[in-house]
């Protein structure tokens, strides 16, 4: 499955106005992220594990 293909999404806690987020996809052995204001720029791909790590520390402050 290519990146173009991948089911991209935003948080349930980024506003309606949708000025200011990023959306991110699951693929097989990464998570990706881009900026929704632009969705034609590279993305960045974020290794699961390292992803989980991140989503623990956020979820911790």
């Amino acid at each position: 499955m290519s990146i173009n293909d991948q089911v991209w999404f935003k948080s349930s806690h980024s506003g309606t106005q949708g000025d200011s987020c990023v959306e991110v996809a699951i693929a097989e052995v990464a998570v990706c992220v881009r900026d929704s204001k632009d969705v034609t720029r590279p993305h960045l791909s974020i290794g699961r594990d390292g992803w989980a790590q991140f989503v623990r520390s956020v979820a911790h402050d």
